[in-house]
């Protein structure tokens, strides 16, 4: 029997996948009822996905507009929640449109059950998408 990844492990496979640009594999993380967040999310952006498929058709085109190269400075901090963390992270690489820097800091709470993520709040910084080329939503 194969004992299921703990949250942080979970997360980390997450961000393999994010560079190696496996965005089915990411979703595939997910719950079936899965809800991602964005409490900054500037006018225009989500808010609240609820769903896996949501949440598929929201990261399908994500490595179209955004190159990811490398997550530096991930720290990831064990809650008294089981199953929860809170991960401080910076995201960084380029924007294909304009091929100019990406750099992007972000905070998640992340909440881990059955081996599938059912919760991730993600604290990113909305003046990171005013730039030219960040604006992927609803881009196809």
């Amino acid at each position: 029997m194969t004992v299921p990844m703990t949250a942080a492990e979970l997360y980390r496979h997450g961000l393999r996948l994010l560079l190696e640009k496996d965005i089915p594999g990411w979703v595939d993380l997910w719950d079936e009822d899965g809800v991602l967040e964005f409490p900054f999310a500037p006018q225009g952006w989500p808010e609240r996905l609820e769903g896996r498929q949501a949440i598929a058709d929201y990261m399908r085109h994500y490595p179209d507009h955004v190159d990811l190269h490398d997550f530096p400075d991930v720290h990831i901090h064990r809650t008294t929640v089981p199953g929860t963390i809170v991960v401080e992270m910076r995201g960084v690489g380029r924007l294909v449109k304009t091929d100019s820097p990406f750099d992007m800091t972000y905070i998640a709470v992340v909440t881990v059950e059955g081996g599938r993520i059912t919760s991730y709040r993600d604290y990113w910084n909305p003046l990171a998408v005013q730039q030219p080329g960040a604006d992927f939503v609803g881009a196809n």
